[in-house]
């Protein structure tokens, strides 16, 4: 009796050790199942440019095997039509106005100095900090583009590694048309600097009759004041002219590797593709053996445009094409490597773009340098006009997206916040306003409607449109109570480089102008009461929509104020000082892995 009762108390502790081994051994195989991110982001690529989305003359068969691999959004959305505004909303779920980073009283939508004080404010949770919380390696590589620093060169308080990334390589600002060597400023096709530069050729014209006039002996003013004249012209052009011209090269093409600087000016022709290329796969095979979330933010296609040589005169379509071209190739790279390491079954793929292509990126000998937009009217910066707002979205989920699904209910950029955060079973913050939707039961099929009855849209701190999707039927609205003026006979704001977004930039509409955007997604034929039966009904809907959107709004510190984006001297990032020149290539232990572009390529043939 007493022997059956220990051996029934040993075998208790045996089957209590068998269910505990169990327990953590199927815990730790459900940990390793949480997916990989691997998330994309192109600069400036219109819908038009992609072959999955109707392009039939630039190559980009890399994005189209994502979509034929997985699924591709055709009604996908950016909280606005500018870089840093909507690249915020990706990373938080939030649009831009909640978090002060919304412009407002200027046309600066984007930080223009590296030397700034705005940027994603502290306060701020991106989808990185939360699964860095939750035990994911990540990285960010290649464009940031949301502030560095707050009061000194080096506090670094916007600095990606505050914002959730273990890792980056890549610049804290943007690729300007500056970054490539020799290249014109962005500025010399904007209606301002010609004017002020005519401006200063009549001053000095009339100074130079002055002085004509003074020595001849009919001019009466002092010569202390015709020189005056004379010098203020030039000295006040000149300085301005080459600041334009030269600022941002030295000043904003910068390259870091976590908090340091390594190439400044970074060189955009020869070897930066590889560059961020070779840091992306490294990432990849250091963390193949753990969950990781790997940003790609591509400074491509945005100009600067830059292609090395192996892509330079490759597409149909010039420097532009070259871009996307190289661009999807390094896509290739990236997909490859993940099938090398056994990763793609458990790794979600994203790719998109930050906004629409840029139709005012017009070279001074009138070459395009910007995106196409397909059928959509308008472009980045304009906006509530679809052209600026929908970008070519691709992604793979082989766990749960069946290959070639084709979603084209409205879904926003934001919507990746949740979904990522879903799929990594980490939680949703409770303690502020999340704008984005769980995008999987659209994916998966659970749902055929979108989350989103309603979308918002900004450009700067002004709700130029909105968007309602009823629960039935196939319609979608959309209201413009504001409109970009474009020059006379155009599409666009050619003489600005850019459209604005208040008073004398715009047209205002009420009743607004309303579009039914499932029947008339190029926006050409407007509803109205006449043949619009339920005109009324459906702008009351939408007003309902806008009113309770603006009550969820509370006032915050705006980063796009002019205190917060004018250049600082004293915050200039500078290495080899007072040089303020470096390029720390190939010797740097850093770029050890460079050869990898030569390894791994695998190029089109032309």
């Amino acid at each position: 009796m007493l022997y059956a009762f220990s051996m029934s108390r040993r075998w208790s502790r045996l089957w209590a050790a068998i269910l505990f081994l169990t327990t953590f051994w199927t815990l730790t195989l459900s940990d390793d199942r949480r997916p990989n991110f691997v998330l994309f982001m192109v600069d400036d690529l219109g819908i038009g440019d992609v072959g999955c989305f109707g392009n039939d003359t630039i190559r980009t068969p890399n994005i189209d095997r994502i979509a034929s691999e997985g699924a591709k959004l055709t009604q996908h959305l950016t909280a606005e039509a500018i870089c840093t505004p909507s690249r915020a909303a990706f990373l938080t779920g939030r649009y831009p106005v909640r978090m002060g980073m919304a412009a407002g009283g200027h046309n600066w939508r984007y930080f223009p100095f590296a030397a700034g004080a705005g940027g994603l404010p502290q306060n701020e949770t991106t989808f990185a900090t939360l699964l860095k919380d939750a035990g994911y390696s990540t990285a960010l590589v290649g464009k940031w583009h949301l502030g560095l620093n707050c009061k000194t060169s080096d506090d670094h308080c916007h600095h990606p590694n505050r914002h959730g990334f273990d890792f980056f390589f890549g610049t804290p600002i943007t690729n300007f048309r500056e970054c490539a060597e020799g290249a014109d400023t962005m500025y010399v096709n904007t209606l301002a600097y010609k004017r002020s530069r005519n401006a200063c050729i009549a001053l000095f014209v009339a100074s130079l009759a002055l002085l004509v006039l003074k020595v001849l002996g009919t001019n009466k003013m002092s010569w202390k004041t015709v020189f005056a004249l004379l010098l203020f012209a030039p000295c006040f052009w000149i300085p301005s002219r080459f600041f334009f011209s030269h600022r941002l090269r030295w000043m904003n093409c910068i390259l870091m590797n976590n908090s340091e600087l390594v190439a400044q000016p970074f060189d955009l022709q020869d070897d930066l593709t590889p560059r961020l290329l070779a840091k992306s796969l490294n990432f990849l095979r250091e963390n193949h053996d753990r969950p990781f979330l790997l940003y790609h933010a591509f400074l491509k296609v945005h100009t600067a445009l830059f292609a090395t040589e192996r892509f330079r005169g490759r597409s149909r379509h010039g420097p532009y094409g070259d871009n996307v071209e190289e661009m999807d190739w390094a896509v290739g790279e990236v997909l490859r490597e993940i099938d090398r390491l056994g990763l793609s079954e458990n790794t979600f793929v994203y790719l998109s773009s930050d906004n629409g292509g840029h139709l005012e990126e017009i070279t001074p000998e009138g070459e395009v340098h910007g995106g196409w937009n397909g059928i959509y009217k308008g472009g980045k910066s304009m906006g509530g006009w679809e052209g600026g707002i929908r970008v070519p979205t691709v992604l793979r989920w082989p766990r749960q997206v069946r290959p070639g699904t084709v979603i084209s209910e409205p879904t926003s950029m934001m919507d990746v916040f949740p979904t990522v955060l879903t799929l990594a079973g980490a939680a949703t913050p409770g303690d502020r306003a999340i704008d984005g939707r769980d995008l999987m039961p659209l994916l998966a099929g659970n749902r055929t409607v979108t989350e989103h009855e309603f979308l918002i849209h900004y450009c700067g701190q002004s709700l130029t449109a909105a968007r309602y999707r009823p629960a039935t039927g196939n319609s979608v609205y959309k209201a413009h109570y504001m409109t970009p003026i474009w020059d006379e006979g155009t599409g666009a704001c050619y003489s600005a480089f850019g459209c604005g977004c208040e008073n004398s930039w715009v047209h205002y509409h009420d009743p607004p102008l309303l579009f039914d955007i499932a029947k008339d997604p190029s926006e050409s034929k407007p509803l109205t009461p006449k043949n619009e039966p339920k005109f009324a009904q459906i702008v009351a809907n939408i007003s309902r929509g806008v009113e309770a959107h603006r009550k969820t709004l509370v006032s915050v510190e705006s980063q796009f104020s002019l205190r917060n984006v004018l250049w600082r001297p004293w915050m200039q990032p500078c290495c080899n000082f007072p040089y303020c020149s470096c390029d720390l290539n190939e010797t740097s232990p850093t770029l050890e892995n460079l050869p990898v572009y030569e390894q791994t390529s695998s190029f089109p043939e032309s």
